[in-house]
């Protein structure tokens, strides 16, 4: 049999992070299956789905666990069953002056309307002209079934106006 697991990682980013827990992973036969990393504020921080045969389960969980000695800091959770959020797949794009309260205006909307964040990436980031200091958010939603984009739409440009940012969407095929 074999197990799914999903690993976060923080650490000082330095070369060297993602070899290190692949040889890890490598070392208790274990699968990497799909990963999104990056470095944040000198920070590296990850996610990791790996699989592995359930007898490497608790190995690797001491060989991680061991790296915090080195200043990472790894913790491994059970991987839940995959399920497929029933809906259809949206996007949007924002950008504007950066200030704060646009995620949580934006995360706000998008939960009253029943919708699923997939994924979401944001950045502050010096304007070209100005350099004044601007934010942008990419997500990829699912649109639960019975919502109308227009109406999701509507009220993201509301907000969008409130806070003074544009924001793009659209349902994608």
């Amino acid at each position: 049999m074999s197990a799914e697991v999903v690993l976060s990682i923080v650490a000082r980013d330095r070369p060297g992070l993602v070899q290190t827990l692949a040889e890890r992973v490598a070392a208790h036969d274990g699968n990497w299956i799909d990963s999104a990393m990056a470095r944040l504020g000198g920070e590296f921080a990850g996610i990791v789905r790996i699989s592995l045969p359930d007898d490497g389960v608790a190995g690797l969980r001491s060989d991680l666990s061991a790296l915090a000695e080195r200043g990472i800091a790894v913790t491994m959770h059970a991987a839940g069953e995959a399920n497929d959020v029933p809906g259809r797949p949206a996007r949007f794009e924002l950008t504007g002056s950066d200030h704060p309260g646009i995620v949580r205006d934006i995360s706000a909307a998008l939960a009253r309307h029943g919708v699923s964040i997939d994924e979401l990436e944001t950045r502050v980031f010096p304007g070209s002209m100005s350099g004044e200091k601007l934010f942008s958010a990419e997500a990829r939603i699912i649109l639960p079934e019975g919502l109308s984009a227009d109406d999701l739409r509507g009220e993201l440009e509301a907000i969008a106006q409130d806070i003074m940012v544009e924001v793009e969407f659209k349902e994608v095929e």
